[in-house]
């Protein structure tokens, strides 16, 4: 093995052994006293049960991972790679053709494998805490469209990636970053529309007392709305959420029909506002900004590495090509992408701080901000006290009770 494959494999299992050590700390974090804050959100059933289902799913992932790595690195040490190689080269296509056919059974073959997995996640351990409303007839069709909709949409960008690698010499990166970032643009313009019905159903929020309430404060804040969403969430899970996607006219506010059936006209106006407050501060453009950078920056360091004949050798390839190359830098890069979502963890967690700031003082009412957030977490079974290093890792939200303390610091300071 050279240094490329030393370099990989010390990453992915750094990578692994970090994951460990966060979900350890996480599972001794959990506090068996309900916060003071909680008091009257959980009984003490409810709250056993959140940190039961914590730690339920926290083992699962450990499981899911643990697999994971265990298959890439048996097909990679038994010389898979090369092998599937070899066996569409065969087939006698051109190098855009055998790569799409490299990449796509490796991806089925992925989707396949992971299936046992997702069904036991969905159907049981959903199930066991009270979650679950998918049906099978919902699983199999959106296991169906999502494969559709890769092949329609993720195999004509895949093409275009390989073509100009293969065609377009030393600028290959920056044509390439041209194309990306068109398809990611034209997809969030038509993902609200489009994309998104294909697996819900979005309705108009109905006339009455909390669209009029909705839509007073949109004015207050001077925020176009032509309408608001209700998301029929209910159709595969309990849970509640609500969320903004698009921009221009296409932008949509999306309400989870669990989240209005749970919550008073003020908490979801606050939880709408805190939407509207990611759009206002502009978290969404600086996301978009962010990822096409991060886009480019990626594809030029690319074009650097893919004519790297050992990082091919570290995978006991018998020739090299575009297609196989960008899967093999995607995981010399490993250590740098943990790196990068670190920071963009840390900026998101900010983001949610001013997201909430803005509902607060636009709505006036950040009781009812926090009212709709420990309901949340009552709901959805949260883990109330994650420990700081799990924190670091994966959440792209503050812990609530951080969230909380620092809405009732700007109530405060409104006084």
């Amino acid at each position: 093995m050279n240094i490329y494959g030393l370099i990989i494999l010390a990453a992915l299992l750094a990578c692994y052994v970090l994951e460990l050590v966060a979900d350890r700390l996480n599972l001794r974090a959990l506090d068996p006293q309900l916060p003071a804050e909680f008091a009257g959100v959980y009984d003490s059933e409810k709250y056993a049960r959140s940190q039961e289902y914590t730690r339920t799913r926290t083992r699962f992932g450990l499981l899911t991972g643990t697999f994971d790595l265990f298959l890439l690195l048996l097909f990679w040490q038994l010389g898979g790679f090369n092998w599937l190689d070899q066996l569409v080269r065969g087939w006698g296509m051109g190098p855009v053709s055998t790569g799409l056919a490299f990449t796509g059974i490796l991806l089925l073959a992925k989707t396949v494998l992971s299936l046992p997995f997702g069904i036991y996640s969905t159907f049981v351990i959903e199930e066991r805490f009270g979650f679950n409303r998918t049906t099978p007839l919902t699983f199999i069709t959106d296991l169906l469209k999502g494969l559709i909709l890769a092949v329609v949409l993720g195999g004509p960008l895949l093409a275009a990636v390989f073509w100009f690698f293969d065609s377009a010499g030393a600028m290959a990166w920056l044509w390439c970053w041209a194309a990306v970032t068109l398809f990611t643009l034209v997809v969030q313009f038509i993902a609200p529309t489009w994309i998104m019905p294909l697996f819900n159903k979005f309705s108009p929020l109905e006339e009455g007392e909390l669209r009029e309430a909705i839509f007073a404060f949109a004015e207050k804040v001077e925020f176009s709305l032509q309408n608001v969403f209700v998301m029929d969430g209910s159709k595969r899970s309990s849970k509640s959420n609500a969320f903004f996607t698009g921009f221009g006219r296409n932008k949509r506010i999306a309400l989870f029909d669990t989240l209005i059936a749970k919550h008073t006209v003020p908490e979801l106006v606050g939880v709408l506002a805190h939407e509207i407050g990611h759009y206002k501060k502009k978290h969404i453009l600086q996301g978009m900004v962010i990822s096409i950078i991060h886009t480019g920056v990626m594809l030029y360091l690319l074009s650097i590495f893919i004519g790297h004949q050992g990082l091919f050798a570290a995978f006991y390839m018998e020739q090299s090509s575009v297609y196989v190359g960008i899967i093999f830098f995607g995981l010399l890069f490993t250590p740098i992408e943990m790196i990068l979502s670190l920071l963009m963890n840390l900026l998101s967690r900010h983001n949610e701080y001013e997201a909430d700031a803005f509902a607060a003082r636009h709505t006036g009412e950040p009781e009812s901000m926090i009212g709709a957030l420990k309901k949340l977490a009552a709901n959805n079974l949260a883990n109330l006290t994650p420990h700081p290093f799990y924190v670091l890792l994966h959440y792209s939200h503050p812990p609530l009770i951080r969230r909380i303390a620092a809405l009732r610091a700007l109530a405060g300071g409104q006084k």
